[in-house]
């Protein structure tokens, strides 16, 4: 036996004090849930809220409840898009920046070709974040989101935890934990059996942080497996021998890469990926808890380029990343143009891909300049834009980083794998960018975790970086009314004046009938008053704190409603 992994993989620059607790400001966007619509190419006005911080908001319109009408089709410059019972996109604007507040998003009723939509019921989405304020720093130290890090956002019984934890191979770092207090850092080491190599990530066990799985392989014998271990903080984590055979469940690897693990709560994924070989297949297996293989799927149609491996490039390029979002799993491939998400819940396998984005929309698209030697070649590790991570939001947009296409950060695709544009953080350089992960879950921390690499800065470019960022959908159709008497969404406004001496006004939105609390909280989380504990209506509803007794600071407000609840930060001066 040999260890392999190193139970320290970060050296921290240590503080002489202990920051506060992070705690971001949310950003949400809240919208008419239905719109009645004549279809007619007259402007419709969409009164949109913005609360926390500003945002870059754009607005999308999809098929609803098209689905299964929309089969096998290949579309675009190129055939670069495949779609196969998925809802599809219809028009998108640019982005738009919206201030805190109310404000309205215009459309005429048209589509991206410019033609009128029929009348009819479709899905409207508005995709935002906060695209002029600075990142937060979520914690210091020399480690960064990357291809190997995971966000744990569920817990038992798959309910959204409070606290989100950044899991990266052998550390761990629980969300809203003090940014300096580096002791809080959690390592452990795992050893693997001799011929063993770790392939990129370990994963969480889903629901139950104790245990996690690392893929390997074994490139003498020409296999890989999946190992279990129990994670022992500090210490040496304890190999799970009750899981497959002793430990470890195993397939044949005769080609290259390792691309998982993942999980969606019920079965385990892991595969391998070719790169250089003719003829070479690309599998995804389906794995029980136990650590018995269910199923084997082929990727091979979409994932096996022998022509691009003839014009200079490789055979395949992945997948290097598999995550999961509802029930769906996201194919990434950092060193190709090719994103994809995949059913695995399909009984007919041929149905197995949802959709595909490949070269064609110029949207994570590699070799598409006219001057490129290898024209549209699209797996090819030694051309960006290098797409090191990959994450999917609640509502199904995705987005991926994008080093070495200048001042972007990141490209953005929608539910279908419609590619929409490449997007900059405030301030952004032609730095390297490697880690966007998504918390989407209606808790307190919701938004983007990333690094800040590409910081001009040396001192801020390491450690772990938060951006705001919000997804909402909505219905606009001939025959519904203008809203719904219930709002569609959990809304805690910024409260004001923020900052405020003494009083402040706090506004927030309710989607149901509820328990209702609204708490305050000082900087050392000590509770120090409640404003609000009775049932309450869906609606809009507000709350006045007088702190002319309170000595001036930071201070926390959380509104829990039923099982959702938030936390915004405001200053009292004197």
């Amino acid at each position: 036996m040999k260890t392999i992994i190193s139970a320290l993989l970060f050296v921290f620059i240590a503080s002489n004090s202990i920051a506060a607790n992070f705690q971001p400001t949310l950003l949400k966007l809240n919208a008419p849930s239905k719109i009645r619509y004549n279809f007619d190419g007259k402007n419709l006005e969409i009164p949109v809220t913005v609360s926390g911080t500003m945002a870059g908001v754009i607005f999308f319109v999809y098929t609803k409840d098209k689905a299964n009408l929309i089969t096998k089709t290949r579309n675009g410059f190129l055939g670069w898009h495949y779609v196969n019972k998925v809802d599809t996109c219809m028009y998108f604007s640019s982005a738009v920046t919206l201030p805190v507040g109310k404000s309205v998003i215009n459309w005429s009723g048209r589509e991206k070709g410019g033609g009128l939509l029929g009348a009819g019921e479709y899905t409207y989405y508005l995709w935002g974040y906060d695209n002029k304020n600075p990142k937060t720093r979520v914690a210091n130290g020399t480690w960064y989101p990357y291809s190997d890090t995971n966000i744990v956002t569920k817990g038992p019984g798959g309910k959204a935890l409070d606290k989100p934890m950044i899991h990266n191979v052998t550390s761990r770092w629980t969300i809203g934990n003090s940014t300096e207090d580096l002791t809080l850092y959690e390592t452990t080491k795992f050893t693997l059996p001799t011929g063993w190599t770790l392939k990129y990530r370990t994963y969480c066990h889903p629901g139950d942080t104790k245990y996690f799985y690392a893929e390997a392989d074994n490139s003498s014998s020409k296999i890989e497996g999946l190992y279990k271990y129990q994670w022992v903080p500090q210490g040496n984590s304890i190999l799970e021998v009750s899981f497959g055979d002793n430990g470890v469940v195993t397939w044949n690897q005769p080609i290259y890469q390792g691309s998982g693990p993942t999980s969606d709560g019920n079965y385990i994924y892991a595969g391998y990926y070719g790169q250089y070989q003719d003829g070479i297949s690309n599998k995804l297996y389906k794995i029980d808890f136990d650590g018995s293989i269910q199923t084997t799927f082929d990727l091979t149609e979409w994932l096996y380029h022998p022509d691009d491996y003839k014009a200079g490039g490789q055979s395949a390029g992945g997948p290097t990343m598999i995550h999961e979002r509802n029930g769906y799993l996201f194919l990434n491939h950092s060193g190709s143009c090719l994103k994809s998400m995949i059913n695995p819940s399909v009984e007919n396998k041929s149905d197995l891909f949802v959709w595909v984005n490949q070269n064609g929309d110029y949207v994570n698209d590699t070799n598409w300049q006219p001057t490129s030697q290898k024209p549209w070649v699209c797996f090819d590790f030694n051309t960006g834009p290098y797409c090191y991570s990959y994450s999917i939001d609640a509502n199904m947009f995705s987005i991926t980083p994008s080093y070495d296409l200048g001042a972007v950060s990141f490209a953005l695709m929608g539910p279908d794998g419609t590619g929409i544009n490449y997007f900059a953080f405030a301030g952004e350089t032609a730095r390297t960018k490697r880690g966007l992960f998504f918390v989407d879950t209606g808790c307190a921390y919701d938004g983007i975790y990333c690094d800040n690499m590409s910081s001009n800065d040396t001192t801020m470019q390491n450690g772990i970086w938060y951006m705001e960022h919000d997804s909402i959908s909505g219905v606009i159709a001939t025959d519904v009314g203008v809203e719904e008497v219930s709002p569609s969404a959990f809304v805690v406004s910024q409260n004001t004046p923020n900052p405020f001496n003494p009083s402040t006004t706090i506004n927030f939105t309710l989607p149901k009938t509820a328990k209702t609390t609204l708490e305050i909280y000082n900087s050392a989380g000590q509770k120090v008053s409640t404003l609000v504990n009775t049932t309450l209506n869906a609606g809009v509803h507000s709350a006045t704190w007088n702190a002319s007794k309170f000595s001036a600071g930071v201070y926390f407000y959380t509104i829990k409603s039923g099982d959702i609840s938030n936390t915004m930060k405001m200053t009292l001066l004197r």
